[in-house]
């Protein structure tokens, strides 16, 4: 049975998100996990390829993009594009298939825009449709 996780920061800024997905992305592959990015569309993939390898000077997250680099422990797709392993699937391309439910575990970042803030709710209904509890995670400072 899959795993969802929805992590829920604070503000509505497109760059406090690609900073916490490169930081979760670095988290899991030391886990020793696979990790598929789902993004919207090819702009997109291009656009977060060059984000993970600008991300920090002292490390180093090794990915690709899933047609050009089939192999990688990180790997980006759009549409109907999925890598061979099941283990992580973070969705920043806002719909969930069924395809998405096939994964171990599925993270989802939501920032209080409109747009991602009712796409995340959708995936949450379909999740918990289909036999998932998602478990919230408030990013908000603590203190």
């Amino acid at each position: 049975m899959s795993q969802a996780d929805f992590y829920v920061l604070p503000n509505a800024e497109p760059e406090s998100r690609n900073a916490f997905l490169c930081r979760l992305a670095d988290k899991v592959l030391g886990r020793g996990l696979n990790v598929f990015i789902r993004v919207a569309n090819e702009t997109e993939a291009n656009r977060l390829d060059q984000l993970l390898w600008d991300y920090r000077p002292d490390a180093f997250i090794p990915h690709g993009i899933l047609n050009q680099k089939p192999d990688a422990p990180v790997q980006i797709g759009w549409g109907d594009q999925l890598p061979t392993h099941r283990d992580v699937y973070i969705n920043l391309g806002l719909d969930a298939s069924a395809e998405t439910l096939k994964f171990d575990r599925i993270l989802e970042i939501v920032i209080q825009q409109p747009d991602i803030l009712a796409a995340t709710r959708q995936n949450f209904a379909l999740y918990k449709k289909n036999g998932i509890t998602p478990k919230m995670h408030d990013m908000r400072p603590k203190g």
